[in-house]
């Protein structure tokens, strides 16, 4: 197959497209607006068409979804505000809209790391965004998806809520780097990863010294983790596990 894939990135703050090639280089600028709240599935899949409409052709899509996802149906959507999401048929319902094309759907922490990762060792990626999203590689395998995000961290709070753009807005930037600093330290004694990506959003607001083996990666490139999911990596013929 040689036309393009749309690539879609949904965020708490941001829905983002491109087209793609089977290496993940953009054919098309990468377009973006913000994230509506509450943003509902209607609303969404109006806000991907619409934002879609002038795209070159492609034949194939790929989304990252800001939750847990499981065989194209969503299954959360915390950050989304709004409950119409859960066991919502995303990849059928977004295939319907844009033409009938085959459409494959997983966690947008997990599709942005296809793009960012070395493909050596263990790799963490995490996103900072209106969350705190986590993807898991291992010599380059997308590992089954752990929700990091709702777990406890601190002053029994998750990682969303200890991390999370309102949480950033209210407390300021040295407070929210200092809880970072925590949050890093804790992921190194978990997991002891070969290196830890941090993108997103928010990653723009990192002052905090870094663990030696983490580093800021580009936002941008995340999107070009779409082209992954049609790429012959031995997870993705079937996603149950995302």
């Amino acid at each position: 197959m040689t036309t393009g894939i749309l690539a879609v990135d949904i965020g708490g703050l941001s829905i983002k497209a491109a087209v793609l090639d089977i290496k993940g280089h953009m054919l098309t600028e990468r377009l973006r607006i913000v994230t509506p709240h509450p943003c509902p599935p209607d609303l969404l899949l109006d806000l991907v068409t619409s934002l879609t409409r002038d795209m070159p052709a492609f034949n194939r899509i790929s989304v990252g979804f800001p939750g847990v996802v499981r065989q194209g149906r969503v299954l959360t959507a915390a950050n989304l505000q709004s409950d119409e999401w859960i066991d919502f048929e995303l990849a059928k319902q977004l295939s319907v809209r844009l033409g009938n094309y085959p459409t494959r759907v997983i966690n947008d922490a997990d599709m942005i790391g296809f793009a960012l990762i070395d493909g050596v060792g263990l790799e963490i990626v995490v996103t900072l965004g209106t969350g705190f999203g986590t993807a898991i590689f291992r010599d380059g395998d997308l590992m089954p998806h752990m929700e990091l995000a709702h777990h406890p961290i601190a002053e029994g709070r998750t990682y969303d809520q200890y991390l999370g753009d309102a949480e950033l807005k209210k407390i300021g930037s040295k407070t929210w780097n200092e809880r970072l600093a925590l949050a890093l330290a804790l992921l190194n004694t978990l997991f002891h990863p070969d290196q830890i990506l941090l993108g997103g959003g928010n990653a723009r607001y990192v002052s905090t010294s870094l663990p030696a083996n983490t580093r800021i990666v580009s936002e941008a490139r995340g999107i070009s983790g779409g082209a992954a999911l049609w790429r012959e990596y031995p997870p993705l013929p079937d996603l149950s596990h995302n």
